[in-house]
């Protein structure tokens, strides 16, 4: 992931959107409220199908991004 192609730029802001998501969903439950942004901006949206649809590329980013830092 230590490219500047398009996909290396989608995939390293995915894996910010999800770490900071991942950060208030904690905070969130330490509030006893629900901060998962993903989930109150696409929770309803299509049955849920598009907040399933981020969080697997938000997953396939992290992916990419842990081959990238094997890589030579």
């Amino acid at each position: 992931m230590a490219g500047n192609g398009t996909v290396d730029l989608v995939s390293k802001w995915l894996v910010v959107i999800g770490g900071l998501n991942w950060g208030l969903y904690g905070v969130g439950m330490f509030m006893k409220t629900n901060l998962n942004v993903v989930d109150l901006l696409l929770g309803k949206v299509a049955g849920g199908v598009l907040a399933n649809i981020v969080y697997v590329l938000v997953g396939l980013s992290a992916l990419y991004a842990l081959m990238g830092m094997f890589k030579k």
